[in-house]
């Protein structure tokens, strides 16, 4: 298994990481993907990375946080470039859900970093929230460019997911899935080929049933792997080997 988006230099994760890791390799996770939301979560990421081969990294600014940070096209390079184990641009997209940040400044930090993934030809991790529209037409405007998209946490509904396979997106399932009350994400997991699928935690956010109200940990993805097997009528093995071969022909550099 492959955690394909986590926060690992958030609390509590950071300060019981051995712990976390090696709980991660107990239930078969190979590889762990932490993404960064600040310039500083960056910096904690670079020593994170380090600390284990299943480790890899992300260079990005969330969207929460654009109106006081900003990195731009050519400083998100400059980032990526510092260590080969940094293998995608992001955090970044929309949020219109939450008042944290000026949208106009949400959507030139969304552009700068697409266009730095682009030059770098890495993937771009797309946070949207309350922004379909706006979420997919900036995407739909680097169509000919072919950007290689990642839905993390994807929550949107069956027409965005309809929309953005038009873009050859890939889309993150995490707990969310596991939800009583998501039925209507269950349904458009469903009908996302199975070679667009990933799965992630969000961690330490996000636990999925049967672990809700505990702090999320990358181990706990087993439980959104066995769900995302039953909505899609195939095998954990099976989920697994899937999710696994599409996390690395995403993150592969032709």
């Amino acid at each position: 298994m492959i955690d394909s988006h986590c926060h690992l230099d958030h609390e509590p994760l950071n300060k019981e990481i051995t712990d976390v890791l090696i709980k991660a390799k107990n239930v078969g996770i190979k590889k762990i993907l932490t993404i960064s939301t600040t310039f500083n979560s960056f910096e904690k990421i670079l020593k994170i990375i380090e600390l284990d081969d299943m480790i890899f990294g992300s260079c990005g600014i969330h969207p929460h946080e654009t109106n006081n940070e900003t990195l731009d096209r050519d400083e998100l390079i400059k980032n990526v470039k510092r260590n080969k184990k940094i293998i995608a641009i992001g955090e970044t997209g929309l949020d219109f859900f939450y008042n944290h940040s000026n949208h106009e400044k949400q959507i030139l930090s969304f552009k700068s970093h697409i266009e730095a993934a682009l030059i770098l030809d890495i993937p771009i991790i797309v946070h949207s929230r309350n922004a379909e529209n706006e979420t997919f037409d900036i995407l739909n405007s680097y169509k000919n460019d072919k950007p290689k998209i990642l839905l993390h946490c994807f929550t949107g509904s069956t027409e965005l997911a309809n929309k953005l396979m038009n873009l050859n997106t890939f889309f993150s399932s995490s707990g969310i899935i596991t939800f009583k009350n998501s039925i209507d994400l269950q349904n458009t997991f469903k009908i996302i080929p199975n070679d667009r699928l990933l799965i992630e935690t969000d961690s330490p956010y996000l636990a999925p049933v049967p672990m809700r109200g505990k702090t999320n940990e990358p181990s706990f993805i087993k439980f959104t792997a066995q769900k995302l097997a039953e909505l899609k009528n195939v095998s954990f093995d099976e989920i697994v080997n899937i999710t696994t071969k599409n996390f690395n022909t995403l993150f592969s550099k032709k």
